[in-house]
């Protein structure tokens, strides 16, 4: 084993040294690495890219390092060499933090036969090879492989290489696992057999998940404690995506992560840029103060897993820096330490030398926004990977028009949500929070007494926490409405049609009505409403002779309510957000601005005005105040990889000067020169003559 350099010194092993760690390398290596990569080709990458961390493949399913433990497999290449050992400490040379990097998901079959019951099976009572790689076999993660073989590696790893932290992939499982342990175990923990099918309306599902998470949750912290022991300040990191965060405790999570890994590597299929940078809303929507890192790979993310080879440079450019103007850290991954294709090297140390420039201005801001996206986890956890996709789809709507619209926002998180939280923003919309418990709405409905604004949609509050059908909406009282019949659907020819001049029907001149939604709830208003939109009654799309309405329109497609103590609500009882997500209507962009607009009831704080499709974050400071835009204006917005970054021009950003303050100066932080910037009518316009990628305006007050 290669001993510890003597230069790694004793304050990069602090309790918080993750503080420190704002960009990472991660090799993964692949079985033969060690007798054809070149770890000093590693090595001065970490340099060049300006590296602070590292994650690198240590063991679990293949070990890197001389394991002394029993069945852990160690790679037939290494000899008497020692590639993890040799990058560790090519890495505390240069001053920087190490993860060791396990992935526990799959055995060989040696420990196979010696331990049949940690291999997972299907519901059909077979032993589960791997889907990729047939001569080996997928582990149970709820089984002693997990809970007494895989102590031991991180164990032997903590104790004798100079880490700081373990990082593990692929540790979660695959499913259902219908091992008589597991068969056994849930039974007795919940009186259900394992369910057959991933059904939110399965009380067995809804059983197994609070199982499953009650499991992985124990698994965290017996792996952490396991660490602890051996190095007080070490820690176990689970990888986890945001969505994870609605699989666990968050207090469990609280107390052993001290920092989170969003395993989001690049876009899949329809996508646009901007999923990069939600990942880090979402984070921030459960945990504000908490320091989250965003993976991304060099290679392509489809589902046909070319994962040794290369995507375009402006698409990893782009996915790298919108996630960090939205606060997530940057980490990227290369499989295979072989490097046959070099072409992805410079847009790496550009993008994350470009990072450097923007982390003193991040460093010193926290972000802010007027206006949030609730993220619905009390909704989400009762899907499976199945629908939650689908179940995702409305708020991801609600984000597109957003953006579109150039509002900045931000995402809160419903376990998350609390007075205080909720106060933080002027407007909080809720696309489609199915599922709210009572104290829930009984929050909103504080908050908006509070003069605080709720922009709500389709079956929002129709459920109660564990998914159980409610006959109405439990924020009926708040939003003004009393539903007289349940969601139908899906309908075809749907229309709504303009009802007066509110602002929330403004924009639509020349038209009388507009495309309506797919799912749609009967209402009943209150008197004290107003209703922008009114349903038109449906009528027949074929014979196209038959395509005419019968019916005048009738009953409110929209509500709008001003309330006593300043707030206003809006609610929209179809399915908007989830058909704007499909379709892409402009109408439907346009009603939700105007709606978000009207409930601000004000103009924001912060405006960015010039044509151009911008990813914005606003980001404040004790006396400075910081407007970062990513430029998304691109053929490949929505469909990567983008082949060429598509500057804009020039784009005004208006600021409001915060009470008692005064205009000090602004620079623009990517160009690296002063802005030409103006005061008038208690704002800041500062004008930025282009943008190739990203600019931040930074802002100081006096």
């Amino acid at each position: 084993m290669l001993q510890t350099n003597a230069q790694s010194t004793d304050n990069l092993r602090t309790a918080d040294w993750y503080r420190s760690a704002t960009r990472w390398t991660q090799l993964t290596l692949a079985e033969d690495d060690p007798i054809r990569f070149d770890p000093e080709f590693w090595i001065d990458l970490f340099k060049r890219s300006k590296s602070n961390a590292t994650c690198l493949s240590a063991g679990g399913y293949i070990a890197y390092y001389p394991s002394k433990v029993p069945l852990h497999y160690v790679s037939k290449y290494l000899g008497d060499t020692d590639p993890f050992g040799r990058l560790v400490e090519g890495a505390r040379r240069l001053g920087m933090h190490v993860m060791a990097r396990v992935d526990p998901h799959a055995v060989h079959q040696d420990a196979a036969d010696a331990h049949p019951e940690w291999i997972a099976v299907d519901k059909d009572g077979n032993k589960r090879r791997h889907w990729a790689y047939p001569s080996v076999w997928i582990t149970c993660a709820y089984s002693d492989y997990n809970f007494k073989f895989m102590p031991r590696v991180l164990e032997e790893i903590t104790r004798d290489y100079d880490i700081d932290a373990i990082f593990a992939n692929r540790w979660q499982g695959h499913g259902v696992c219908y091992c008589e342990t597991c068969r056994r175990n849930f039974r007795d923990a919940s009186g259900y057999d394992l369910p057959l099918t991933a059904n939110p309306e399965d009380p067995a599902w809804m059983a197994w998940a609070a199982w499953r998470r009650t499991v992985l949750s124990r698994l965290v912290v017996e792996w952490d404690e396991v660490m602890k022991a051996v190095k007080p300040n070490s820690s176990f990191i689970p990888n986890m995506g945001s969505v994870s965060l609605t699989e666990f405790d968050l207090k469990l999570i609280e107390k052993h992560c001290p920092f989170l890994v969003v395993d989001d590597q690049g876009r899949r299929g329809t996508e646009p840029i901007w999923m990069s940078g939600r990942n880090g809303k979402r984070m921030r929507a459960t945990f504000r103060e908490r320091p989250a890192i965003l993976i991304t790979s060099i290679g392509p993310e489809e589902k046909h897993r070319w994962k040794d080879s290369v995507t375009t440079g402006p698409e990893i450019q782009s996915w790298v820096l919108d996630g960090a103007v939205q606060g997530m850290l940057p980490w990227f991954t290369k499989f295979n330490g072989v490097v046959p294709d070099r072409r992805w090297v410079e847009p790496i140390v550009e993008s994350f030398g470009l990072h450097a420039v923007l982390e003193p201005v991040f460093a010193a801001t926290t972000p802010t926004a007027e206006i949030a996206i609730l993220d619905p986890a009390t909704t989400l956890r009762h899907h499976g990977q199945e629908t939650r996709k689908e179940a995702e789809a409305d708020d991801l709507g609600f984000y597109q028009a957003l953006v579109e619209a150039k509002l900045p926002f931000e995402m809160l998180s419903d376990q998350a949500m609390t007075p205080e939280q909720l106060d933080r923003f002027k407007v909080v919309i809720l696309a489609n929070s199915t599922c709210l418990s009572d104290a829930q709405c009984a929050m909103l409905e504080a908050y908006v007494a509070r003069g605080g604004s709720v922009v709500a949609a389709y079956e929002t509050s129709t459920r109660d926490e564990d998914n159980r059908p409610r006959e109405t909406l439990a924020l009926g009282d708040l939003l003004g409405v009393r539903m007289t019949s349940p969601a139908r659907g899906p309908v075809q020819n749907t229309y709504v049609a303009v009802n007066g001049d509110h602002p929330i029907a403004g924009g639509y001149e020349g038209a009388e009505r507009i495309i309506g939604g797919t799912h749609l709830i009967a209402v009943e208003a209150a008197a004290d409403t107003e209703a922008p939109f009114l349903y038109v009654p449906d009528f027949p799309d074929l014979p196209m002779e038959e395509v005419y309405p019968r019916e005048a329109p009738k009953g409110a497609a929209v509500v709008a309510r001003r309330h006593e103590g300043g707030g206003r609500t809006v609610y929209v009882p179809w399915n908007i957000g989830r058909i704007f997500w499909e379709v892409l209507a402009a109408d439907h962009q346009r009603l939700i601005e105007n709606a978000v607009r009207w409930a601000l009831g004000k103009r924001p704080d912060v405006e960015v005005a010039g044509k151009a499709v911008l990813d914005i974050a606003v980001r404040e400071g004790k006396d400075e105040l910081a407007v970062a835009m990513q430029n998304l204006s691109n053929p490949m917005m929505m469909k990567g990889p983008t082949r060429e970054i598509y500057p804009v021009g020039p784009q005004d950003v208006s600021v409001a000067v915060p009470e008692g303050r005064s205009f000090a100066g602004a620079r623009l932080v990517v160009a690296g020169t002063k802005a030409d910037a103006r005061v008038e009518d208690g704002r800041v316009t500062a004008r930025v003559p282009g943008i190739d990628l990203v600019e931040v305006v930074h802002i100081t007050w006096a």
